[in-house]
């Protein structure tokens, strides 16, 4: 009469079974938000959140908990070539009437203001074109009244010059960024002129 064996039983199964789940951990974890994987030491760890909101939380692991909301990103053209009046009489503020991209819609196109949701570093880019030779313009990228980076375009004998530049900049939840004309006129569009930002990390 043949003897069983030991691993037949369903206790030996059971136990083994258990041993290896330990062991290896389990091959692939699903949430029911699609977050990304990340790999920790061999292992594949997925850190789900089903209620995500506009701030970062921390865990345990040291880890940020989100699920996508942190894209930021807007760009915009200018596709008139008309001066608004409230620029040239009050304000002096760039106005962008076209909006390529506004992930996240914290660009106000009525205003032409971009409003952070939230601290980060964030990258700012313009190309202002002036459409007369000699004049001068200056356009400034403002942060909350005041002017952190400008571009000049000063040669008197080319018409169509670009007032351009670029930077990163430190905001916090609220600040306001937007361009402005400092010195001269700007009569032109026709697509030429953008303004264009993004969320590089949150802090």
């Amino acid at each position: 009469m043949p003897f069983p064996s030991p691993l037949s039983s369903p206790c030996s199964v059971f136990f083994i079974g258990l041993l290896l789940l330990v062991y290896w951990g389990p091959s692939q974890v699903s949430c029911q938000n699609d977050t990304e994987p990340i790999v920790l030491e061999g292992k594949c760890l997925v850190v789900c959140d089903s209620t995500p909101s506009a701030e970062p939380s921390g865990n345990a692991l040291g880890m940020s908990v989100r699920s996508g909301t942190g894209r930021v990103a807007f760009s915009a053209i200018r596709n008139t070539n008309h001066e608004p009046s409230e620029m040239s009489n009050r304000t002096m503020t760039i106005y962008f009437d076209q909006i390529l991209v506004n992930v996240g819609s914290h660009f106000d196109p009525a205003r032409s203001i971009f409003v952070a949701p939230r601290k980060g570093v964030y990258s700012f880019s313009f190309h202002v074109v002036k459409v007369y030779n000699r004049q001068t313009i200056q356009v400034s990228l403002v942060l909350n009244g005041w002017a952190v980076i400008s571009g000049l375009s000063g040669d008197q004998d080319v018409t169509r010059e670009a007032a351009t530049n670029a930077g990163l900049v430190m905001m916090e939840r609220g600040d306001k960024a937007y361009l402005k004309l400092e010195r001269g006129n700007l009569m032109g569009g026709w697509k030429y002129s953008t303004f264009s930002g993004f969320l590089v990390f949150p802090l």
